[in-house]
């Protein structure tokens, strides 16, 4: 007679892979908007706390620092000591984070809060890199192209929702919602996430990783700090010399190493290198979106094209473009599984270019603002989605969270270059309007003309890669063709 295993004993089944997949985006969305969510309090910083401007800026500056270097670090970690482990971990920080900016209004600690809240950017590579691990094929492709939107879908949610909030609530308030946020995240991870068994052998590279973060630092705080120290300062010139250097030491030591942090032989393969290029080249153009249309609708009336918005209605500008992208990551599946995610970032990035044409022309009015950037969302969308499927078409899948991490730091990279060139734009072709220097429309025009110019040389990037068949062709349990690291060291 077979016996029977006591209810108290039996596995607890995991609701199946929708819910997973759901609450996968769920997470990525809410650290995108960790990302954006203090920019509507930046202006009031200095007066909350005591601090100054410069000092206000570095709670932008340090969370695009620490998740830059996490989100390659942590990614490879979950593939040699599995994907849900780490990925509960980035949330836990990230909630600790939070509770940390909550409970104070100490720069200081802020600064820390905000830089704990940033290490979880790696959520989202490491959200697609289990997705990959535990789906049939035929729902890959749908899954992470949801999954990759979500970078775009929370910043253009979240700077409407902090603004919302900053109005009308006190300013701790954001952070306690983002502490709760990160806890119910941690617990439906619990509920409905299973551990991949798929892991990578070897021993941490730690030199690896030190170099690494230390590149990344330097060259990213040069490149945020630059427009305020000036390209010419010392420190500037200092911390560039010290990534040249330091990036040439690292790269030297990961050639040479059994198990490197990230596998240069593979990232230098063309389908793989494209990719992050154009990875680069699309997060650049995404940012210019969101970054000058919240500046374009406040600027004052007295310029002779402002619209005087307040600090909500330009945060509800970009509202549409996030759900646009909702909306279109499932249609950037289906093209990508027909046509190859080849073919999905090449429409993407022309439809990027088209929306900032269409800016160039139509700065004048509210609704045609809202147009032009929700153009550039779904192109965005469509190109988003389709990286994540490049590059694990690429690389072998027990390197799958090291590759996507690198993929969203070349996002984020592309992010930061954005940033310092809109920032220098706007502070040097300026006017004087109200008895105080504003940018003028020229110069926002002259941010959507490099802004289209990135996406053009996406667009080049992405007609450059390597064809292959489209990713939703019966391709054993992944997409696009898995092969060992070996064969593709090789170059087999």
């Amino acid at each position: 007679m077979p016996t029977k295993t006591h209810p108290r004993f039996r596995p607890r089944r995991r609701p199946g892979p929708r819910p997973m997949v759901a609450v996968l985006a769920f997470c990525g969305a809410i650290v995108a908007v960790m990302q954006t969510l203090v920019v509507p309090l930046l202006p009031h910083i200095p007066d909350l706390t005591g601090s100054s401007r410069a000092a206000a800026g570095w709670l932008v500056t340090v969370t695009l620092l620490t998740g830059a270097v996490c989100t390659p670090v942590l990614g490879r970690v979950g593939d040699m000591y599995g994907k849900r482990r780490v990925l509960l971990a980035s949330l836990v920080v990230l909630t600790a984070g939070s509770v940390l900016c909550a409970a104070t209004s100490d720069i200081a600690v802020l600064i820390t809060g905000r830089a704990l809240q940033g290490t979880a950017l790696a959520v989202i590579p490491l959200g697609i890199s289990i997705i990959r691990d535990e789906l049939p094929a035929e729902r890959v492709l749908p899954s992470i192209a949801l999954m990759s939107s979500t970078l775009g879908i929370g910043a253009a949610i979240g700077l409407p929702v902090a603004a919302l909030v900053v109005d009308n609530f006190d300013w701790h308030t954001m952070f306690w919602a983002s502490a709760a946020l990160g806890l119910l995240d941690v617990l439906l991870v619990l509920w409905t996430v299973p551990e991949s068994p798929t892991r990578t052998a070897g021993r941490f590279d730690v030199p690896g990783t030190l170099g690494l973060a230390t590149t990344l630092v330097a060259l990213l705080l040069a490149i945020t700090q630059g427009a305020d120290w000036g390209w010419t300062a010392p420190r500037t010139l200092a911390l560039l010399a010290t990534a040249l250097v330091t990036g040439a030491l690292w790269g030297r030591h990961e050639l040479r190493t059994a198990s490197p942090m990230v596998d240069l032989r593979v990232s230098a393969r063309p389908a793989v290198l494209l990719t992050n290029l154009a990875a680069l080249l699309v997060g650049f153009a995404f940012y210019a979106n969101s970054l000058v249309t919240a500046q374009l609708v406040q600027e004052p009336k007295s310029t002779g094209y402002g619209l005087g918005a307040s600090l909500v209605v330009s945060g509800l500008c970009l509202l549409p473009g996030g759900l646009a992208m909702v909306a279109l990551s499932p249609v950037s599946a289906r093209l990508s599984a027909a046509y190859g995610p080849r073919t999905a970032l090449a429409l993407g990035a022309a439809v990027m270019a088209v929306g900032y044409l269409v800016r160039f022309f139509t700065s004048h009015a509210l609704w045609l603002i809202v147009a032009g950037a929700t153009v550039v969302a779904c192109g965005t969308a469509l190109a988003y989605s389709a990286l994540p499927a490049l590059v694990m078409r690429a690389v072998p899948v027990t390197e799958t969270g090291a590759a996507n991490g690198l993929n969203t730091l070349m996002r984020s990279v592309g992010q930061a270059c954005c940033s310092a060139v809109v920032a220098a734009v706007l502070a040097q072709v300026t006017f004087l309007a109200g008895g105080r220097s504003v940018p003028t429309l020229h110069a926002y025009l002259l941010v959507f003309l490099i802004a289209a110019g990135a996406a053009l040389a996406a667009l080049a990037a992405a007609l450059c890669l390597p064809a292959g068949r489209p990713a939703g062709s019966a391709q054993a349990g992944t997409v696009g063709v898995t092969r060992s690291a070996s064969a593709l060291r090789e170059g087999t």
